[in-house]
This record gives C-alpha cells, structure tokens and sequence, in this order.
C-alpha cells in the first residue's frame, strides 16, 4: 500500500515512469527527460481515463513561466518520439482535437515507488545505448536532419527544422556543429540548434560568440523567438503597463491626501483628483519602456537571465526617458519659457529600468528561460525584491540631484505661482521646512518601490 502523500510508480509496454526517483527506464536503461517533459508525461499517465485539455496541461506543467501552445507541441513531440510512438496510429499518446491529448495505453500497472526498481539494479550490467538503425547499417545519420535545417527558410516547416534540431543534438552536438560549420547556411542551423538544446537532455552547448558566423547566427535566433511569443510578450507588457499606472495613481492618491492636509497646506480639494491622474501618467510612461524591455528581452533571450533583463530594461527606461522629457522640454521650454534641464531624463530611466529588471530577473530564476510567472508567495517574493532594487537606485539617483516623479513636480511647481504641488506639507512632516535632501531622497525611494512593485506586479500576471 502507497502512503496517501507518495504518488506509485507506473509500468506500461517496457517502459517504467517513477515520481519519487524522477526517472524513465525503458528495460534496464534510463532514458533522458528534461523535468518538464517527465512532469508532462506524469501527468498523462495519472489523468489516463480522460482527455486533458491543453490549458489544464500548461497551467501544471508550465506553472512558473508563460510559454506558447507550440512549446507544448513540442514537448508531445519528444516524448511520442522517446517512447517509439507515433501520432497518426498511437500506442501512447493521442491528439484529442481542439481539446488537448490523452494516455491512452491501456495496460498500466501501478506498484509503490519506495521499493528498488528491477530494471534500475540491471542497469549497471547493461549495454550502452543502441547507435541509431542508420548507423548501423552504414548510412550517415547526420545527412537528413542537416539537409532540412540547411534548406530555404519557411514558416510552414519550422516543426519540421525544430525536430531535425532535436535529432542532431540526439547524435550528438559538437559532431554536429563540426559538420554544419563547413556548409553553406550554416548560421540558420547554428540558430536552430541553440534554439532547441533547452528541450533536448543530452545537449551541449551551441555557443554564438567567437564562432564563424555567430552574430549572423544570434540574429535569425532572435527572429525565431519574437515570432512565436510576440503575442504573449505583447499581453504580459500591456500588464506591466497597467501595474505602473495603477501604482502612479495609489501613489498620487497618498500624495494628494498629504498635500491637501499636511502642515501649513494651501492646496484645495482639486488636488486629491489631479494628483492621482498625474501619478497615473507618469507610472505608465514609465513602464512603457521598461516593461516593453523586460517583455522583450523575456521572449527572445533565454540564457544570462539577470544580465539581458537588465540590459533590455535599462534601454526601454533610457528609451522612453529621452522621450519624455524631449516631449516635456518641447511642450514646456517651447510654450511657457521654463527651463527643464535638471529634470529626469535618459540617464535617470536608464538606471531605473536597469535596477527594476535586476530585482526582477535575481528573484526569478528559471532554468530553462522563458516568461516567468510566479505565483503566491514566489510572486511577492518577486514583486518585493524588484521595488526595493527600484527604490534604492531611485533614493542614488535622488542624491546625487536628479529629479524624479513628484521632485519634477515640486520643481515646476516653484516655476509657476499658484501651484498646489509644492511639497512643503511633506518634507514637513519628514522635519524639513522645504523639500531639501532628506524630503527628495524619501519621496523619490518612495517612488521607485512603487514603480517597481506595479511593473513587476502587473509582468507576472498569467495570461489566459
């Protein structure tokens, strides 16, 4: 009898799948499984008297990142291929059209998995793995899979370049990229295979540094990925947006409330609707560009996570930094005469983006790349650590004189008389007559924990 806490072990044709040592045996020999694919099988082989449908599939398996229905398609694809079967007469495996897929071998044995396996003890004595039949009967096994990746680029057969990847690196991927290296085309198969080795357990490394070809390699890599996740990309950055927004309004709302009844205040009721709307604006320009950058680099870049969610986040805030205040210097400069040169600019959003994207990527390892999508208390975790990286660049930048969101208020606010967004009620309260260092660098950490609360926040939101 199993514990009600331990999952049993299951045997089907000459295959054995056990949860508690998270290994395939086929007879004596493990067979290779990235975790997501062993979880996958898992759990088909659990749900095998029904169909489980695609969305259940990759909220299980796919929990922590966001990933396209390709990637699914995929991973069905490696396992009926792992397992001998095949899609137009299955033995394993069946497609349930526009529903998903289910396990549909029927003779299943369930036995406790706290016990040694047979065919694990037999292992030791086993023979290597069988060469593959073409190998064996004298025909190069490269040739085809080669061809294939080699051949004119198409949409319509990039499942097929996707499987002929996976089968080199089977063979083996050094060999592999020795053969390609000397051929015409060889950079879209170098991309093809660095593509794949993330779902491929044997892999090696395709590097695209220092290598003939490489950035050429990089560059058709990148064209591969933003085409498959642009859509999820494009969801998970309108959420980011919407975070910044939300978060500049609760921050507005809280300023407002201040200012409208903090020490010595001369602002009227107008300010607790303005504020907020302002706070709103400024949040949502701001996560434009670095959620765009943080999507983007999430869809396309799937290794160096820390390094390239930094990056991309430090370009999409210097991005829309210099636009906003080349915009605000046009409309304020232009019209009104005022001086807006000591204001947050690109340098200023390019340091904050860098820091959001470095509390983002440092609390979201995944292995395997992709969108993360943390749930509970790994999203708060991740929330939390990217608004403290935010905040504390943010308390720098205000430091060393920079002007943020409400320090750019304040500064306008002296440039015109009668402005009710002067922050003496608030760096009163923080025991400052004005708004001096300690009122600045306050606010300012304020701002950015806000900012990279709501970006994150809203990043990691799941699509449906």
């Amino acid at each position: 009898m199993t514990t009600p806490r331990q999952k049993p072990r299951y045997r089907f044709g000459e295959f054995v799948i056990s949860p508690a040592r998270r290994l395939l045996l086929r007879g004596a020999r493990e067979v290779p499984l990235i975790p997501r694919y062993l979880d996958l099988l898992l759990l088909l082989v659990e749900r095998r008297n029904e169909a489980v449908h695609r969305r259940d599939i990759l909220e299980t398996v796919w929990s922590d990142v966001v990933v396209s229905d390709s990637a699914l398609s995929q991973a069905i694809r490696i396992l009926r291929r792992t397992l001998g079967d095949e899609s137009r007469r299955p033995v394993f495996i069946r497609t349930v059209q526009r529903h998903g897929y289910r396990f549909v071998h029927a003779d299943v044995i369930e036995e406790p998995d706290d016990g040694p396996i047979p065919e694990l003890a037999r292992a030791t004595h086993s023979e290597p793995c069988d060469r593959p039949a073409e190998a064996r009967d004298g025909c190069d096994p490269f040739s085809e899979p080669i061809a294939l990746l080699l051949g004119p680029p198409s949409r319509a057969d990039e499942d097929v370049r996707r499987e002929a990847a996976e089968t080199l690196h089977q063979l083996g991927t050094a060999t592999s990229l020795q053969r390609i290296d000397r051929l015409c085309g060889h950079e879209r198969a170098r991309a093809w295979l660095r593509d794949t080795r993330w779902d491929v357990p044997e892999a090696g490394p395709v590097p695209l540094l220092n290598v003939p070809g490489g950035l050429a390699a990089a560059r058709i890599l990148l064209g591969l990925r933003l085409r498959r996740v642009v859509a999820l990309a494009g969801r998970r950055f309108g959420s980011a947006v919407a975070g910044g927004a939300v978060t500049g309004l609760l921050a507005g709302v809280l300023g407002g409330l201040v200012l409208r009844f903090g020490p010595d205040s001369t602002a009227d009721n107008r300010v607790l609707f303005a504020l907020p709307l302002v706070g709103a604006a400024i949040g949502a320009t701001g996560a434009v560009g670095v959620g765009a950058g943080l999507a983007g680099a999430e869809a396309s870049i799937r290794s160096h996570r820390i390094l390239s969610l930094s990056l991309f986040g430090a370009l999409g805030g210097a991005a829309i930094g210099l636009t906003a205040h080349a915009f605000g210097s046009l409309v304020l400069e232009g019209v009104f005469g005022s001086d807006l040169r000591p204001l947050a600019g690109g340098f200023e959003g390019l340091i904050l983006g860098a820091s959001t994207g470095l509390g983002y990527a440092a609390s979201t390892p995944t292995l395997e790349g992709g969108m993360a999508t943390p749930r509970g208390l790994a999203r708060l975790i991740a929330v939390v650590s990217a608004g403290a990286a935010t905040a504390i660049a943010a308390g720098i930048l205000a430091g060393t004189g920079s002007y943020l969101g409400a320090m750019s208020l304040d500064f306008m606010a002296r440039s015109f008389p009668g402005s009710q967004v002067r922050l003496d009620p608030l760096a009163q309260l923080l025991g400052e007559a004005s708004a001096g260092p300690l009122t600045r660098i306050a606010i300012s950490s304020f701002e950015g924990w806000m900012f990279g609360i709501g970006v994150v926040f809203g990043l990691t939101r799941r699509p449906r």
